[in-house]
């Protein structure tokens, strides 16, 4: 017989009192990270939905008998209430990072969290307490995660259908009908449970594209051997899906990292690569340090002036150091010039301290700030680092921003060499920074350089789609690129080219589709076709990325029948027979989006396909096992026979060991694929 506990109104208000503070608290996170930012916003905004049940329960009289029972209930209620708190504590002040690559355990967690907190509104004596009606129906809108609040048509026992429109149609109805109380509160709990289920299915079943781009550029950015700037557009693109690409975002990533590694006790393989990308991180935005968890934000301790005396204006705000080469941005802002240069080679147009869109990226020099400090050093008995470039550097933008126009014009020159010399000029000084990709397009140069395509010389195609890929880092310059006409000439030498021209024509349109519309253009221009005879029988770089981009194009549904009919498994799958290429973590997540496409899981899913992913399930990299067992899940939730050959092949046990010692989503997946079977 279960036990009862005595119920006092001192303890139930207390008891109230302290789950109302909980969801207050949480109603106060205002920074969820984007990776969680819809689930955490939903559950915030449900959990307030419990406030009228508890200001109710808060004004019940315990005086009556039985009502002790329904403590167990709130306890287990104010239980999922601090989980719920815990998870959306860690999603606000969590590393952007950690949570972005286990986003898939992150929303188990949530599932978690709302199939606690029914649970406890299923346990609540609901007419016992003599909790209203209107309050009741609250909980039909905290079960539901499809963001509506809006319910159709479901399925009663005995064929009975009950149609509900919005809440207040509904309250309405019940208010004409309160004698039909008993038989609501049993279609209440019915509806608690159904809509609970079916919002988890929804969940399982749901596939995020902005989920399987991240995993894609993680595993680029990983797996990269070469530094070119494509992979650098990689990187801009996943710091700013993440929100990490200002110097405070920066630094609060690294604090959060620093708690993360003392909460699991050192590093690990994951600690190591979340720290490894910070570190990238740190360098497109132009921080020149090492990321030691330990030690203070600077590495440059020697030349960092710690005394309270110096006049914060003599202090730049990136490095925070005393400066020896100060110069002006156009918001008036003034830094360190070898800093702000770094921030804005890393394709930054904002100032750093204002987040202000800078009108122009010239640096002028603060000539008059550089005289007092350099007084007040002499007047304090310090010296400054000594910069030997600082005369030559001051005139540094005016001279590039002239040789660029020098060099555009000759683009169009008649003489065969100039042409060829300015466009080599133009590939080299499009690669070194965002200043300069920016003043070759203001200054023209990318119509000529589109131009140049079409010209019936190799070498000339090469160095021009070459720097082409360079000037696309540029978020306005890829638009620019495709406004020109420059995607079909760019397949042109994907097909017709040397390798090299074919290697960069392929990452060309790879930077280029990071755009939606651009990945619709390279579609409809039949450039998929290309991209797979370079998968085929490109060099080894060639393969990656023709990958790389086949992958981004698939992200489009329209492309991903394209890529299917171009023959792109075919090559895929020989790419996962062929170890010594070290691209099946590649293959496979092009397979995993081309198995989500009807005519892809009728070609994927042979037997032979099956025995090969299991054999990776068996043998493969903890990597490699994670995106098979990904891949067998998708085509196993849609055709069981998959399934049973899988088991035939023998998959059952190694399934059961990743599901104990696979990366995370790798144990994940196997459950998953456990629990199918």
């Amino acid at each position: 017989m279960e036990r009862q506990i005595v119920m006092d109104s001192s303890s139930s208000s207390e008891l109230v009192r302290e789950m109302m503070e909980v969801i207050e608290t949480v109603g106060s996170y205002a920074g969820f990270r984007v990776t969680q930012r819809k689930e955490c916003l939903n559950l915030v905004r449900r959990l307030k939905l419990l406030v009228p049940l508890l200001e109710e329960i808060k004004e019940l009289d315990y005086s009556v008998s039985g009502l002790g029972l329904a403590l167990n209930s709130l306890l287990n209620l104010k239980k999922a209430l601090l989980g719920a708190k815990k998870l959306l504590k860690n999603c606000n002040y969590g590393s952007k990072i950690y949570l972005a690559m286990e986003r898939e355990a992150v929303m188990c967690r949530f599932h978690a969290v709302y199939h606690k907190i029914n649970q406890a509104l299923d346990n609540i004596p609901f007419d016992k307490l003599g909790v209203s009606i209107e309050v009741k129906e609250q909980f039909l809108i905290i079960v539901s995660t499809d963001g509506q609040d809006r319910y159709s048509r479901f399925s009663m026992p005995h064929r009975i259908v009950f149609t509900i429109g919005t809440i207040p149609d509904y309250r309405h109805g019940i208010k004409q009908h309160r004698e039909m109380s008993g038989w609501l509160c049993f279609l209440i709990e019915f509806l608690q449970v159904e809509l609970m289920r079916m919002q988890l299915k929804r969940a399982k079943r749901r596939t995020d594209t902005q989920d399987m781009e991240l995993a894609m550029d993680m595993i680029v950015i990983f797996s990269k051997k070469d530094e070119r700037n494509a992979d650098i557009a990689i990187l801009e693109r996943l710091a700013n899906k993440l929100e990490l690409h200002t110097i405070a975002e920066l630094k609060a990533e690294k604090t959060a990292i620093a708690k993360l590694v003392k909460q699991r006790g050192g590093y690990n393989e994951t600690m190591h690569q979340i720290v490894d990308l910070l570190g990238k991180f740190k360098q497109i935005a132009g921080i020149d340090e090492a990321v030691s968890l330990d030690g203070p934000i600077s590495t440059r301790t020697a030349q960092t002036c710690q005394s309270p005396l110096v006049p914060h204006e003599f202090v730049c705000p990136i490095t925070l150091e005393i400066m020896t080469d100060p110069v002006i941005v156009a918001t008036g802002q003034t830094y360190e010039r070898d800093s702000i240069r770094k921030w804005l080679n890393s394709n930054h147009r904002t100032c750093p301290k204002t987040g202000q869109t800078l009108e122009h990226l010239s640096l002028a020099p603060n000539s008059a700030l550089r005289n007092l400090i350099l007084q007040w050093c002499e007047k304090n008995n310090l010296e400054l680092p000594k910069k030997d470039n600082y005369a030559s550097s001051v005139n540094y933008s005016a001279e590039i921003m002239e040789e660029i126009s020098s060099l555009v014009l000759n683009l169009s020159s008649s003489q065969p060499n100039v042409r060829r010399d300015a466009i080599v000029k133009i590939r080299m000084l499009s690669k070194e920074n965002p200043e300069n990709r920016i003043f070759i397009a203001n200054d023209g140069g990318i119509p000529r350089l589109v131009q140049l395509l079409s010209y019936p010389d190799s070498n000339i195609q090469e160095h021009t789609v070459t720097a082409l890929l360079n000037l696309s880092i540029d978020e306005t310059n890829k638009r620019l690129i495709a406004r020109e006409g420059a995607i079909p000439a760019i397949i042109e030498i994907l097909q017709n080219g040397t390798d090299e021209a074919r290697e960069n024509s392929a990452a060309a349109l790879f930077s280029l589709s990071m755009l939606a519309e651009n990945k619709v253009l390279v579609g409809n221009f039949n450039g998929i076709p290309p991209l797979v005879a370079l998968l085929k029988n490109g060099t080894m770089r060639g393969k990656k990325d023709a990958a790389t981009a086949l992958f981004n194009l698939s992200l489009n549904q329209a492309n991903k029948s394209r890529a299917i009919k171009a023959g792109t498994i075919p090559p895929l799958l020989h790419l996962l027979d062929d170890k010594n290429l070290g691209m099946i973590d590649e293959a496979l997540s092009i397979l995993l989006l081309l198995a989500s496409h009807p005519e892809g899981r009728n070609e994927i899913g042979r037997l032979s396909f099956i025995e090969t992913l299991v054999e990776i399930i068996r043998n493969g990299t903890p990597k490699n096992k994670e995106c098979a067992v990904s891949v067998l899940l998708e085509l196993g939730l849609n055709n069981s026979s998959l399934i049973l050959a899988a088991l035939q092949f023998g998959v059952y046990e190694p399934l059961r060991e990743i599901s104990i010692s696979g990366t995370n989503r790798a144990q994940r997946k196997a459950n998953s694929l456990l629990q199918h079977m």
